[in-house]
């Protein structure tokens, strides 16, 4: 290869990889940690190196050229190689600090994982933890976390996966509201009930029809995608929610609706990269996880 035919600047190429994937300078100066005239400058120069107009302004915002939409498929190939590179660097390090990143949900990250993560720190007091609290699936291919906990089996074949246990949730309201909306001895009974909803898809409501409560759209009068919000308005009152059984049964605000239901189960998926398990840190994040959720 002749390398003195590569005329450009790898950073200058990734910052014209990072506007596109983010959407705006402005967005591609947060995700990489720097000011947006120091980013728009290293597109500008890349620019310049290759000869080529990447970018045209349109209004306020961007807009690929031909050229520019002609290079993006090469330079994702490169940030690929470069995340792969990455990977494998940061999962042959021994070291016992450093940080180790976790995604979870909300609840998850409230309820469970403070525990867990004091116990690690007692541990290993060099390890610093950045805990993401998300409904959101976390890339773990793209670093975006080390260890993630997820509640279905991921399938990539680049991820280590291990199953933790099944876990169970019930339905909950407090007594007020249980009271107010009259006797609640049967399924039926919920018909006339008001749901406080954490899924905009349609799957919760499916998945309490499939164990016979016979409800529609109309009974979910209050949606909020935040299960920490959502625990907030059960716990005031406001209508009947769901939440894991061990969170739910010692929260003495409430009480479980229909206490003798078959539970919605769910199940507990631990997972990382497959570099990333060869890290001493992450392996050591991942089977303290893996360890104390199970006992949970």
């Amino acid at each position: 290869m002749d390398w003195r035919a590569v005329k450009f600047d790898w950073n200058r190429a990734r910052a014209f990889l990072v506007t596109v994937e983010e959407g705006s300078l402005s967005a591609a100066a947060r995700a990489l940690g720097m000011s947006q005239p120091t980013l728009g400058r290293q597109v500008s120069a890349l620019e310049a190196e290759l000869g080529v107009v990447l970018f045209e302004r349109v209004g306020t915002g961007l807009e690929l050229t031909p050229s520019g939409l002609e290079l993006l498929e090469q330079v994702r190939a490169m940030g690929a190689a470069a995340n792969r590179f990455s990977l494998a660097a940061s999962g042959q390090s021994q070291q016992l600090q450093g940080i180790v990143c976790i995604s979870a949900s909300e609840v998850h990250a409230a309820f469970w994982l403070p525990p867990i993560i004091a116990k690690l720190r007692r541990l290993q007091p060099k390890i610093t933890i950045e805990l993401v609290a998300t409904s959101k699936i976390s890339d773990l291919q793209r670093r975006e976390a080390d260890i993630a906990i997820r509640n279905f089996r991921p399938t990539q074949p680049e991820l280590i996966t291990k199953k933790i246990k099944d876990s169970t949730a019930r339905l909950y309201a407090t007594p007020q509201y249980l009271q107010a909306i009259g006797p609640v001895n049967t399924a039926m009974d919920l018909q006339r009930a008001e749901f406080i909803s954490i899924d905009s898809t349609g799957m919760l409501l499916k998945g309490l029809n499939d164990r016979g409560l016979n409800i529609n759209k109309d009974n979910f009068t209050i949606l909020c995608e935040s299960y920490l919000v959502h625990w907030q308005l059960v716990k005031q009152g406001l209508g009947i929610g769901i939440m894991p059984e061990d969170i739910g049964d010692a929260e003495p605000a409430v009480v479980r609706v229909l206490g003798n239901q078959v539970p919605l189960t769910f199940p507990i998926w631990l997972t990382t990269h497959r570099e990333l398990h060869t890290s001493r840190r992450v392996r050591l994040g991942f089977d303290l996880l893996a360890e104390e959720l199970k006992n949970q």
